[in-house]
């Protein structure tokens, strides 16, 4: 029986998503032989609250030189960072010479809005290519993993932070107890940490799966977050829910009795007993609606490809992944996924091995349908994406129901 990675106690996994590959292991013919999977589980603690993976690939199959993602890719984006930047400097940032931080700051998406100002900033990234293309544009990055030791080689050179960040980046750390422990060492004593990711009550109640995938480790509520950073003498003040990657958490920690703890976190911990984010049943019952996804997603791409409709996939996503190899769709299904990253195109889908195309490829020759992997950025793809629809395109969604939407 597996631990807990964040208070060793014992649980049983509620699904087992069978092998999956590296999420964004876009790969050429020639790799397929050698491509890596792993045993995708999912338990609950009922200890701590902690949703988390069972196993995880060694992080450096993750993040690398190589790395697929690159934030600034997406306009909502990078207008939702420069909000984020925004507030922390008008509510964080106000003693002389602010240093603000930022863990797995990506091609400096964030950073830059700090980095135009003058403000004392750095960025931690351990994906080679995407922090070199922050360094390119003048944002102080190190290519290393946040930890304990990190924290404190930055106080001994630059002094402690008014402002650590993170954004989609902490529920990618198994080693959480030594980046909270780095917390602790790096932030001032008045300092704030300040972190979003993919909100676990959004998963439940949109069975929003394809938020599982081999960079997630975790999946978070304020139960789960407050227990852990409580073993650090670090709490939760404050809860913003956010409208990105499908339904975020933003998280702002304090040294303990530093700071007023808001209503809004008091709030979220009684929607969470009502959404039973403690109790085992409910995951029990996520599984079940998981399942009931797939069964009728498959039924729609089978009636299709007898139909002989052509069907292409829209947005080659970590999340992608996960839908592809849970529900077993094929090529045969889905011709294509037209994706915008030059780093993907040309490459193959992991673990399925659709091919990835250029985006005119979509463009050129409109499919009868498109099946939204970018579900999360349904509202700016659709607003993009006129011209497919009155060709008379529809597109089949899944999150947070099966359905076909003109």
């Amino acid at each position: 029986m597996p631990q807990c990675l964040i208070c060793k106690t014992p649980y049983e996994p509620f699904i087992d998503f069978g092998k999956m590959p590296i999420a964004n292991g876009f790969l050429t013919a020639e790799q397929f032989d050698k491509e890596y999977f792993f045993e995708m589980k999912v338990g609950f603690c009922s200890n701590c609250k902690m949703v988390q993976l069972v196993e995880q690939p060694d992080r450096e199959m993750m993040f690398h030189e190589n790395y697929a993602f690159f934030s600034s890719t997406s306009t909502r984006q990078v207008q939702h960072f420069k909000e984020f930047a925004d507030l922390t400097a008008k509510e964080h940032l106000t003693l002389t010479d602010p240093f603000v931080v930022e863990i797995g700051s990506n091609d400096g998406i964030m950073l830059q809005n700090f980095a135009d100002v003058g403000i004392r900033h750095l960025g931690i990234e351990p994906s080679a290519n995407v922090a070199q293309a922050a360094i390119d544009k003048g944002i102080e990055t190190v290519t290393e993993f946040f930890d304990e030791k990190l924290a404190q080689t930055i106080v001994e050179k630059q002094g402690q932070a008014d402002a650590v960040l993170a954004a989609n980046v902490m529920c990618h750390i198994p080693y959480l107890h030594s980046v909270a422990a780095g917390i602790k060492i790096l932030l001032k004593p008045t300092g704030v940490f300040m972190f979003e990711d993919p909100y676990l009550g959004d998963i439940v109640e949109k069975t929003s799966y394809d938020q599982i995938y081999d960079e997630h480790v975790f999946f978070f509520s304020v139960a789960s977050i407050s227990f852990l950073f409580g073993q650090h003498d670090l709490e939760v003040v404050d809860v913003l829910p956010q409208n990105v990657h499908g339904g975020s958490m933003r998280y702002v920690i304090a040294h303990k009795g530093q700071k007023q703890i808001s209503q809004a976190v008091i709030q979220q911990q009684e929607k969470e007993q009502q959404l039973g984010l403690h109790l085992p049943e409910t995951f029990e019952k996520l599984r079940q609606n998981i399942e009931k996804s797939r069964e009728e997603l498959m039924n729609i791409l089978t009636d299709m490809q007898k139909q002989g409709k052509r069907v292409v996939g829209y947005a080659a996503t970590s999340k992608s992944t996960t839908v592809t190899n849970y529900c077993g769709i094929t090529e045969e299904m889905v011709e294509f996924i037209s994706d915008t990253t030059p780093i993907k195109q040309g490459k193959f889908s992991p673990g399925t091995h659709i091919p990835v195309r250029a985006y005119n490829d979509f463009c050129d020759n409109y499919p009868d349908y498109a099946l939204l992997f970018g579900w999360n950025h349904a509202q700016e793809i659709m607003a993009k994406e006129e011209k497919f629809m009155e060709s008379g395109g529809k597109w089949i969604v899944y999150v947070p129901s099966v359905k076909v939407q003109e």
